[in-house]
């Protein structure tokens, strides 16, 4: 078995990876309760799955605004600062959706507003932590270290969801909202024990806008890179129905928040299981090509996550995209780590943090607008075919990428 679990090594030789670890762990359980609790609230109040896919939307502007300047800023100060700062200011709006929430008649304005407000320091901070990673771990522990990062990521994805379902049906929104005000805060004091990380070179001199360009200059550049993005891209903005689940929940298997969710965490669930399992992943060879498989399998399960009306069969498609997009997660962190200079690696991070949590959000239109045209069975079937049909003619226009192996 220790061949096939995952590396901890970097726990136990990374003091800063440590705190980064248990930080995050925390925070992305409270992220999960608002992610699920927005949905929910948008939902309850409009009976739209097109609205839910537009208040997603409109978060994608900001997030993708503050991962640019995050890592811009991340190349230049010191990365440690910037986080604090992100995750104070994070906190206290999780705080303010929760005093809306509290409110008998909620403002609907402040349900758009202020999650595209954290949605752009959310995207100001992932760029940085991801940067943060190859400078507190050897470079033999690099993917043991992103193993390490999904699984923090999908016990989130799992306990968030599950714990949201339970606290909508008892005590409320409000709560949801407020506890992930408090992993923020826990999050602040994690990173407030971490030594400084001091971006490497000298970019005194540079401006913030100049460097956002080098960065996009830098990408153009290298066609693996750019492949590592899209084939993400591609994945979340076809195959990832989230926007549904409200409307599915109720039309399809005529349940309630605690239906809601089990779909939410399902996907976490199946990731969870194989993060644990990521033992193997640095001996495999042909990194790429594995990648374009497990999203071909990715849209294959969200295909019959569509066609088939029953409740475990769902769960069950859900959880096995899960286990796909942590192979997928894992190897392209790697392939991007392993193949950008250092000077860049905030800038680069930040193009990265745009794409993985811009094209759910991309996805949350999608899904949502063709399924208010349509079905949302027909809406769910379409993008999971239309995400094998992407990365196959990925694959045509960027054949390195599916050549690309290890050293």
């Amino acid at each position: 078995m220790p061949r096939l679990l995952v590396d901890v090594t970097p726990l136990r030789t990374s003091r800063n990876f440590r705190l980064l670890f248990l930080g995050q762990l925390v925070s992305v359980l409270g992220s999960n309760l608002t992610i699920v609790a927005v949905a929910y609230q948008v939902y309850q109040e409009t009976h739209s799955s097109l609205w839910v896919g537009v208040v997603s939307f409109i978060q994608l502007p900001l997030l993708i605004t503050g991962a640019l300047w995050g890592g811009a800023l991340g190349d230049r100060f010191d990365r440690r600062t910037l986080l604090i700062v992100a995750s104070f200011v994070l906190g206290l709006l999780s705080c303010a959706l929760g005093t809306n929430a509290s409110f008998h008649h909620a403002n609907f304005a402040v349900l758009v507003i202020v999650p595209a407000l954290a949605a752009g320091f959310a995207g100001l901070s992932g760029p940085l932590r991801t940067a943060a990673i190859p400078m507190l771990v050897r470079p033999e522990e690099l993917v043991a270290a992103f193993s390490l990062n999904q699984i923090i990521f999908n016990l989130g994805a799992v306990a968030g969801p599950g714990a949201a379902g339970v606290l909508l049906a008892t005590v409320g929104l409000s709560w949801c909202y407020f506890l992930d005000g408090v992993t923020f805060f826990v999050l602040v004091l994690a990173t407030f024990l971490m030594a400084p990380m001091k971006p490497a070179g000298d970019h005194a001199g540079i401006k913030t806008m100049r460097a956002i360009r080098e960065g996009f200059r830098y990408v153009r550049s290298h066609a693996v890179v750019q492949a590592v993005y899209l084939v993400d891209l591609n994945a979340m903005v076809f195959g990832l129905p989230r926007a549904l689940f409200p409307a599915v929940t109720e039309h399809v298997y005529h349940g309630g928040p605690f239906i809601l969710g089990l779909l939410y965490a399902a996907p976490g669930a199946g990731a969870l299981v194989m993060a644990v399992f990521t033992g193997w992943m640095d001996r495999v060879h042909r990194r790429g090509r594995l990648v374009v498989l497990v999203v071909m399998a990715w849209g294959v399960a969200m295909t019959l996550f569509g066609l088939v009306p029953v409740l475990w069969v769902g769960l069950l498609a859900l959880a096995v995209a899960g286990t796909m997009d942590v192979i997928s997660a894992v190897l392209r962190s790697t392939i991007l780590q392993t193949t950008i200079s250092d000077e860049y690696r905030s800038r680069v991070s930040s193009i990265q943090m745009a794409v993985v949590t811009g094209g759910p959000r991309l996805g949350d239109l999608e899904s949502g607008t063709v399924a208010n045209f349509s079905s949302t069975e027909f809406s769910i079937v379409s993008g999971g075919v239309m995400c094998v049909l992407g990365v196959i003619a990925l694959m045509r226009w960027r054949p390195s990428f599916w050549r690309e192996t290890s050293l």
